[in-house]
């Protein structure tokens, strides 16, 4: 009796061990790791700055959660894209919400004009403070003469006039200084330039001899006309130092020149 013959299945060859492929397989997953830690390093670092961002980092992993869970599910596309979109949108604005509480912005610095309006409602109908917007040229100069008197000034003159050569109001200071002002009754919108000042300039000290020269007006200075008065020596005094100095809550005028004529 002849037995049938049991076939038998060939030995699958191992697979050969490939050194290459190996040094490659591991160069690449040593560069993904490195990648992901930089990445991870680098969003601990932004949530440590900014909290709120932390939130967000959270939401968009919720999001992508949900995103391959609903893709389990056969949901469409278009679903998901939706969902997502809804969840990053209110993350966003819950994290501007909270950067806008959290950190404040400074309050701006007030402009010069604003300050020379605020001294101005500060000082306006205090005992004693004229309307000067209300007076004449000529009515102003003598309203200068009697803020010089007020304060202690004597031989106070008003010399304004035709061929003046600048002088408006002379006086001397209670110091003994010898004052020539100008006197300028200008509107709001009418700023003394640097040509009234250098007007001023070429005739207080040689010719009216000065020891301390004024220029006050009711309106304010151009920045090229403060440049010039600084160099030369001469006092500007705009809106809101005529009306602080007329209510009594600034010094005189005259004193910031005082140390330059002692000099």
């Amino acid at each position: 009796m002849t037995m049938p013959e049991r076939r038998t299945r060939p030995l699958h060859r191992g697979r050969r061990f490939d050194l290459r492929a190996t040094a490659v397989f591991f160069a690449l997953l040593a560069t993904v790791l490195i990648a992901a830690g930089l990445t991870v390093r680098a969003l601990a670092g932004a949530v440590q700055r900014r909290p709120a961002w932390g939130f967000v980092l959270l939401c968009v992993a919720v999001a992508v959660v949900l995103a391959h869970g609903r893709r389990r599910r056969r949901l469409s596309a278009a679903r998901v894209a939706r969902r997502t979109g809804e969840a990053l949108e209110q993350a966003t604005a819950t994290a501007l919400e909270a950067l806008d509480t959290s950190e404040p912005a400074p309050p701006a610095a007030p402009a010069p004009a604003e300050r020379c309006e605020e001294e101005t409602r500060r000082t306006a109908g205090a005992p004693g403070v004229p309307d000067y917007d209300a007076l004449s040229p000529e009515e102003f100069e003598e309203a200068i003469a009697a803020l010089c008197v007020r304060d202690g000034c004597s031989d106070v003159r008003v010399v304004g006039g035709a061929g003046d050569l600048g002088a408006d109001v002379v006086a001397r200071s209670p110091e003994g200084h010898r004052l020539v002002i100008q006197c300028k009754r200008y509107g709001d919108d009418h700023k003394v330039g640097s040509q009234d000042l250098q007007r001023f300039g070429g005739t207080c000290f040689t010719v009216h001899e000065a020891d301390v020269a004024l220029v006050v007006t009711t309106g304010d200075f151009t920045a090229p006309a403060e440049e010039y008065a600084e160099q030369c020596g001469i006092v500007c005094v705009n809106r809101g130092g005529l009306l602080a100095w007329s209510a009594g809550a600034a010094p005189e005028p005259w004193t910031a020149g005082a140390g330059e004529a002692d000099a």
